[in-house]
């Protein structure tokens, strides 16, 4: 017997437009230095996944597992990473050949370019803009219309934007899967370009975040050599937090070390730096 396997779309746009409100009210309503927007990302997209999954108790489980995972972008902006999921889970749920990894693969890619693209455009210009048109409305008179003036013009535009962007989303995704999903190597290449991508925008994260330089200073005599500049930042700049960050890595993925472990793990070390005047 020959089974066909069909294409047909198991959410509506009601499922859709329900997840994208969800989004909209509840993206930052969970926030922790293990997960951050991770938890609220999830629940975004339980009622779809409940639907996609019903009669598939395992993959619902793996479903859950998977978008409980670490998760932080610019919020608005990245509506579109929601949508792009859900569409690629449905995907998935109704047969399409889309593994568990190119899901995560391609949330980890996009978090951290809409977060760098977001927080420029809409917190750094628009909303700077919005605030100063506000503040020269009410700085003389004490007008609320200054305040209530950014209040509805940021609401409206956000709120409209973050609805249009996870729709777009969506049928970006569906539209994706159905032109190059099916193609075992080509989402191999996909699949690895992504991992690729997340390691360089991590890795440009960590080089520019992670501030640790050292102060010691070898003396002997009239030589004075001080250890950051002649030899760290000769061998390689940026050397320190590298080490620390790799140190980090290793920790919570091969040691299973939890954020909070790892928070006071650093504090401690950095303790025992400052004591002895090496850090």
């Amino acid at each position: 017997m020959i089974v066909m396997k069909t294409n047909a779309k198991i959410l509506t746009k009601k499922d859709v437009s329900k997840a994208a409100w969800r989004y909209i009210f509840f993206a930052q309503s969970v926030q922790n230095f293990e997960r951050m927007m991770g938890q609220a990302f999830c629940f975004v997209l339980i009622p779809a996944l409940d639907k996609l999954y019903k009669n598939k108790p395992e993959e619902h489980k793996k479903a859950l597992e998977r978008h409980m995972q670490f998760f932080n972008t610019e919020p608005q902006l990245g509506a579109i990473i929601p949508g792009i999921t859900l569409a690629m889970e449905e995907a998935r749920a109704t047969g399409e050949d889309i593994s568990e990894e190119l899901i995560v693969s391609t949330k980890n890619a996009l978090m951290g370019p809409f977060a760098g693209i977001g927080d420029s455009m809409l917190i750094g210009t628009y909303s700077p803009i919005l605030l100063s048109i506000a503040m020269s409305m009410c700085i003389n008179d004490g007008n609320p219309m200054g305040p209530i003036f950014f209040c509805v013009v940021w609401l409206t535009s956000m709120v409209g934007l973050q609805y249009y962007l996870f729709h777009k989303g969506y049928n970006a995704g569906i539209g994706a899967a159905d032109t190059f999903f099916k193609n075992k190597e080509l989402t191999n290449k996909i699949t690895t370009g992504l991992n690729v991508m997340g390691l360089i925008v991590i890795g440009g994260v960590a080089s520019t975040t992670v501030k640790a330089k050292t102060i010691f200073e070898f003396v002997s005599g009239d030589m004075s050599i001080v250890l950051q500049t002649k030899v760290f930042d000769a061998i390689m700049p940026a050397l320190i937090p590298l080490v620390i960050t790799l140190l980090t890595w290793y920790a919570m993925d091969k040691k299973g070390w939890s954020a909070n472990k790892i928070i006071l793990a650093i504090l401690a070390f950095s303790g025992v730096m400052v004591v002895f005047g090496i850090m």
